[in-house]
């Protein structure tokens, strides 16, 4: 159930039901050779596919983050850190003005993370609203099954890799790339980061087949179903 694909009327009655909604959020940032949107792709469409047997509204991706360390690959884009605080704020602040008090934020990126501070603050300040912030790709289930086949396995590698992210004639490399010293690379600025990452995968094969991926993806549409389904905290 897409807030996209709904009238306000519909989401009103949606209202009288049911006070759950999700907001994904995503980033526009380099991912080797797979889609400049990969995160937010896969941030809505994970979402999307945990929300609708629940029968709970997901709002459209916020698709861009924050990604300075990226902005040396052409492409990238990243808002600045107080100006992506203040979007989270205002955005989760008007749903909740408009009736939802239980939101899951479902975040594809992780340099989001800051993000997560906003939702205590909201909390802290609207005794009435429950929030919950997401990480899709390293929730239990979803990360030991990347790491039963490739522990080194990381950003715009394989599990990554799914066919909603590949870009039509790209050939992936058939190798497996060595891990990327991620520490040294946050200590470098956009352009020397480039050349340490080189083309952008930090560790681990590009493909694998798609039996591999599919079944990582699905524990992922599968934990983040949980975290939206509850157990959420009784209104008083």
């Amino acid at each position: 159930m897409r807030i996209a694909d709904m009238n306000w009327m519909q989401v009103g009655d949606q209202l009288a039901r049911d006070d759950r909604c999700v907001l994904p959020i995503g980033s526009i940032e380099q991912h080797g050779y797979l889609s400049l949107a990969t995160d937010a792709i896969l941030a809505e469409r994970v979402a999307c596919e945990a929300a609708a047997p629940l029968g709970v509204p997901v709002f459209p991706v916020l698709n861009y983050g924050f990604t300075p360390y990226f902005t040396g690959y052409p492409g990238t884009v990243s808002l600045g850190l107080a100006t992506y605080l203040a979007l989270i704020r205002d955005v989760i602040t008007g749903i909740h003005r408009q009736g939802f008090r239980r939101i899951v934020v479902v975040n594809g990126h992780g340099g989001n993370a800051p993000a997560a501070g906003v939702l205590m603050e909201l909390m802290q300040e609207q005794p009435d609203l429950q929030l919950k912030f997401h990480n899709w790709w390293n929730a239990p289930r979803t990360l030991a099954s990347v790491k039963s086949l490739e522990p080194e396995s990381s950003h715009a590698s394989w599990m990554e890799n799914l066919p909603w992210t590949r870009i039509a004639g790209v050939e992936y490399p058939a190798t497996r790339k060595a891990a990327v010293d991620s520490a040294q690379f946050h200590l470098l600025d956009p352009r020397r980061g480039r050349e340490l990452a080189g083309d952008g995968n930090f560790g681990g094969s590009y493909v694998r087949p798609d039996g591999d991926v599919l079944r990582m993806w699905e524990l992922g549409v599968e934990e983040t179903r949980e975290v939206i389904a509850g157990p959420w905290r009784q209104q008083q």
